[in-house]
């Protein structure tokens, strides 16, 4: 009975320890688990695991080695308070990843490393108009630890299921452990910006070119498109400026979560992103000086109209004086009993009218 009573007493603590560990599982909840996209264990750069649960795969890691990429998307606070238990994340961090709209930021919390990046989605169009919709945002945030990253995206963009196939046919890279998918997410993530920016200029071109042709500069342009342009570039510059400090953060100073051989990899991602941020910083003022053009214009068009108006109310001015004088019905007023009065009255009147015409002809007002 001794020996019975021994047995049970060192098998509980173990039980306990597996019930802990399985605690967030999806056959108890299924609903706790909708948001995971895919969870799995890669061990020596190799996926060694399907779908399975992220308490099952840390308990796996655990006992040997590898790491775990558990991906999320949109989970709501119910969702996502099982995995942030199981992986010991902070609360403020994982605040942040449920509510989303966050700035892009690098934080650490003890042996964690929240990154938060701005995914940019270029929408095409078939004519820019003043309410179009040029970029469209989503977030990509992750948790990086010694031996797991989490993933949660926001948005109907960025999805990370091609990068994590990507990777897994590149056993090296992925072997270096969860800094090598951080690194992959951020180039992707920058990579983005570049193709968002090469369509963004040529959005900019357009207007320019419109701007600035014969027909439209007649009208002032077309301020609307500009300031829908300008609202968009700004929501560009809003993702990618911010980012700057973190990948610089991430590419010089050394981090124990980030292996020093993919520390060399953020270096090529910073110089990225940093030409980016000077495309859209070159976007907003270029911007400025269309808008000012326009506005230029527009005022000189109106210029036009109003030195039109002046000189044909001038022009009119000369035959209503004439009127207005003989049409003050005095007795005595010269050229009245006169026979050729009336013609020689019209005859003065069309040259006074058409010498004025003339001369605002010869000066351009006309």
């Amino acid at each position: 009975m001794s020996m019975i009573r021994d047995l049970r007493a060192a098998v509980r603590p173990a039980l306990r320890r597996s019930r802990t560990a399985s605690d967030y599982d999806a056959t108890r909840d299924p609903s706790v688990t909708s948001a995971v996209v895919d969870c799995g264990v890669y061990r020596d750069g190799k996926r060694v695991s399907e779908h399975v649960s992220p308490a099952k795969a840390m308990e796996r890691v655990r006992e040997d080695g590898g790491f775990a990429w558990i991906g999320l998307h949109e989970p709501t606070e119910r969702e996502f308070a099982g995995i942030a238990q199981e992986f010991g994340l902070h609360p403020l961090a994982v605040e942040d990843a449920v509510q989303a709209h966050q700035r892009p930021k690098l934080e650490r919390y003890d042996d964690t490393l929240f990154t938060v990046f701005k995914t940019i989605h270029y929408v095409e169009h078939a004519e820019l108009t003043s309410t179009s919709e040029v970029v469209e945002t989503g977030e990509v945030m992750c948790f990086t630890g010694r031996n797991f990253i989490v993933t949660v995206r926001h948005g109907g963009q960025g999805s990370l299921r091609a990068l994590r196939h990507r990777l897994q046919q590149d056993p090296e890279l992925l072997a270096k452990g969860p800094s090598a998918v951080l690194h992959a997410i951020a180039d992707q993530v920058v990579d983005g910006y570049l193709a968002v920016a090469d369509a963004v200029q040529d959005d900019i071109d357009e207007v320019e070119i419109d701007v600035f042709s014969a027909a439209t500069s007649r009208r002032g342009g077309d301020a609307g498109r500009i300031y829908q342009l300008k609202r968009e570039v700004l929501e560009f510059k809003r993702a990618v400026s911010p980012l700057l400090r973190p990948m610089q953060l991430l590419s010089e100073r050394p981090m124990r979560l980030v292996d020093p051989d993919i520390q060399k990899y953020f270096r090529d991602v910073a110089d990225h992103l940093a030409r980016v941020n000077e495309q859209v910083l070159a976007f907003d003022d270029l911007l400025n000086s269309i808008l000012q053009a326009n506005l230029a214009q527009a005022t000189v068009a109106q210029n036009e109209d109003m030195r039109k108006i002046t000189s044909w109310a001038a022009i009119f001015a000369v035959p209503t004086m004439i009127a207005g004088i003989y049409g003050m019905n005095f007795d005595y007023m010269p050229e009245l009993r006169w026979k050729f009065g009336y013609p020689t009255v019209l005859v003065v009147t069309v040259g006074i009218c058409f010498a004025i015409h003339r001369g605002f002809k010869r000066n351009g007002w006309l």
